[in-house]
């Protein structure tokens, strides 16, 4: 039968199940990218399944999260984990070099390979025809390990794009457009595929915006088609030799089809604090701005950057605005010194920072309280900037430049006649500046196996994990709402994030915008009965950050109910031994309060079931819930996590030998 691109993807890689919606499938991977925000538990993990080399055909360490290096404590991560990479045979792209998923782009992506990483974001490569989805760090350490990932097989969502975009709109247009129409809850277990006459006019770039983002649809991967735009970026980057036609066969079919006009697409803007919550920028233009901070791995193309300096040259931005750029690689910001637009965007009063994601994780450039901040990212959950009442906007580099120079919300194609603007026209360089020098090949096996790895004070071992027990009767210390995000459950930020590679401090932080008395409650209950969390719909949606699992783990946590899950978060949950229900009825989610009881019996036996009781002792109330763990899955979760799995799995394989 004929294939589309992601069934082509999955087919040549498949090594366990069937391709039927809803099944576990089990894949082969060939590449793997992890970040210092989630690398260093990553090495952590390697180190603990005792992995001497990595098994992969590539997989590359970032450090593009922790780079202010406030004290000792991100450097020492950043030591570590060049340590590591040495050691586990990797690639290793030291602070400054660029965001992961760009420069992984320019330098590594390939069509027609699959890639994990242990950032959400990591889809964005599907922009070159891979099959790249995010995972939670252990998953990318097992298929570091060489084994295959396991998820549910996916249904193929086909968006048809016709014509090509008007003059103002961009790619993050097309994005926030899908966002409007579905939700942050839209793309679950789908992985949605562009197609047809419009995807000719985007290019490479534009396509790793829409993939990019992909994630904030929920959605388990992006592909776009292996072509000649395909060629024409590799070409651009000095590897076209890497090119390898992907194109989806004639006659293919998918799951859900859908189509959108370019032609028809208007400027869009998502409002505080959800990036569905999409608006016309015309319908919410006139309100004060006082930032605009322009780069991030959801815009991080040449184009973006050339597109603002364009807008603003020769100009002044507007008075008490702070326009931050964060060019997203090494590479990039040196063409952006090349073409003079540096120069332009200095000139008009902008501000140059390193290359990284800074910003977007809330590492530095927080607005100030209830300040809005207009900023080409993917995401604007609340707090994530850093201030606990920020009014995050997203939206497409020509609405930020434009709101740059006004002051003001500002639809791009209603700029004063003051400024004398026309949409800007961009001529990128013939090719790009390609600088190798900061990224770091495998050492050789021999020279490898010498490396000791560099552990400074704040890097601490992974947390012993016992078994679940066979009864759980625990006290709900949380009750949250539909979509609360892992920057919720788990913030980053620049007063956190320095301690991600040491999960007791770490765990000081969770769930704070939420009960700031968590931890210590947490604490008071952790040896007698441990405690619940009781979710809403959509229950850790946004950044793969295992932390948001690990570390209400290590704090006691051992059942989490809620209405449904983001898929990663699920998945994090039974890595680390806590188990994901499900309410059978959702409105049985009013019933239960902040401190009741919950308990299930003969948790060995019920979990046989796909459906159990759990008991509000408190309430004297019971409540229908479902899981929806394989065997495999419930394996895990039953031994404590995937380490002690993997442990008792390779230990019982040595006896048999």
């Amino acid at each position: 039968m004929p294939q589309n691109v992601a069934q082509k993807l999955i087919s040549s890689h498949l090594v366990e199940g069937e391709m039927t919606p809803g099944e576990e499938i089990g894949l082969r991977i060939d590449q793997t990218l992890t970040q210092d925000a989630t690398g260093t538990m990553v090495m952590l993990e390697l180190e603990a399944m005792g992995l001497d080399r990595a098994q992969t055909e590539l997989s590359v360490q970032y450090v593009d999260h922790n780079l202010l290096q406030a004290g000792s404590r991100n450097a020492e991560d950043h030591e570590f984990l060049r340590s590591a990479s040495r050691r586990f045979g990797l690639w290793f792209s030291g602070p400054g070099n660029g965001v992961s998923h760009p420069t992984h782009m320019e330098r590594f992506g390939l069509p027609g390979k699959t890639m994990v990483g242990s950032d959400s974001h990591t889809p964005a490569a599907g922009s070159l025809g891979m099959l790249a989805i995010g995972l939670g760090g252990i998953e990318v350490a097992r298929a570091i390990a060489g084994e295959p990932v396991y998820l549910q097989m996916p249904k193929i969502w086909g968006v048809r794009l016709i014509n090509s975009l008007p003059d103002w709109v961009s790619a993050k247009d097309v994005i926030l457009e899908m966002l409007r129409r579905h939700s942050v809850k839209g793309g679950v277990n789908r992985v949605i595929e562009y197609y047809g006459p419009g995807v000719a006019t985007l290019s490479a770039m534009d396509r790793h915006v829409i993939a990019n983002m992909g994630a904030e649809l929920g959605a388990t991967s992006t592909v776009f088609p292996a072509d000649e735009r395909v060629r024409d970026f590799l070409r651009w980057q000095q590897r076209e030799d890497d090119y390898v036609e992907l194109l989806a066969d004639e006659g293919a079919r998918y799951d859900v089809d859908e189509e959108i006009d370019l032609a028809a697409l208007e400027p869009l803007i998502a409002l505080p604090s959800a990036p569905d919550n999409v608006r016309p920028v015309a319908e919410v233009a006139g309100d004060e701005v006082e930032q605009v901070v322009i780069g991030s791995s959801a815009n991080p193309g040449l184009r973006d950057f050339m597109a603002v300096a364009a807008i603003v040259q020769g100009r002044r931005i507007s008075p008490g605005l702070s326009l931050d750029v964060n060019p997203t690689s090494r590479e990039l910001l040196q063409d952006l010194m090349k073409t003079g637009a540096a120069f332009d965007l200095i000139a008009a009063g902008a501000r140059l920072h390193q290359s990284g994601c800074l910003g977007c994780i809330g590492m530095g450039q927080s607005p100030t309280s209830n300040g809005r901040s207009l900023r080409t990212m993917p995401r604007n959950f609340p707090g994530r900037s850093g201030t606990a009442d920020d009014q995050v906007y997203l939206c497409s580099p020509e609405t930020a430049a434009a709101a740059a120079l006004t002051g003001v919300i500002t639809d791009p194609r209603t700029l004063p006649d003051r400024f004398q603007l026309s949409a800007p026209k961009i001529n990128l360089p013939n090719v790009a500046t390609v600088n190798t020098e900061m990224v770091e090949e495998p050492l050789p096996p021999d020279q490898a196996r010498e490396v000791k790895l560099i552990k400074g004070e704040n890097i601490a071992g992974l947390p012993e994990l016992e078994p679940l027990p066979d009864r759980i009767e625990a006290p709900a210390l949380i009750k949250v709402s539909d979509d609360i995000s892992t920057d919720t459950i788990m913030p980053a930020g620049a007063e956190a994030l320095p301690y991600r590679s040491n999960i007791a401090k770490l765990s000081r932080y969770a769930f704070k915008d939420v009960n700031s008395d968590y931890h210590d409650q947490a604490v008071d209950v952790r040896d007698r009965s441990g405690h619940v969390i009781i979710g809403g719909d959509n229950y850790g949606q946004g950044s793969s950050r295992e932390h948001a699992a690990i570390a209400p783990r290590f704090l006691g946590l051992r059942m989490v109910l809620a209405k449904s899950y983001a898929r990663i978060h699920w998945q994090n949950l039974i890595n680390f031994g806590v188990l994901p229900l499900e309410f059978d009825d959702p409105d049985d989610y009013d019933g239960i309060e902040i401190g009741d009881v919950l308990a299930v019996d003969d948790l060995r036996r019920a979990l046989d079931d796909e459906t159990l009781m759990v008991q509000n002792t408190t309430q004297d109330a019971g409540y229908r819930a479902r899981h929806r763990l394989s065997r495999r899955q419930l394996e895990i979760l039953l031994v404590g996590g995937l380490i002690p799995w993997l442990r008792d799995r390779d230990a019982g394989a040595t006896d048999r030998r």
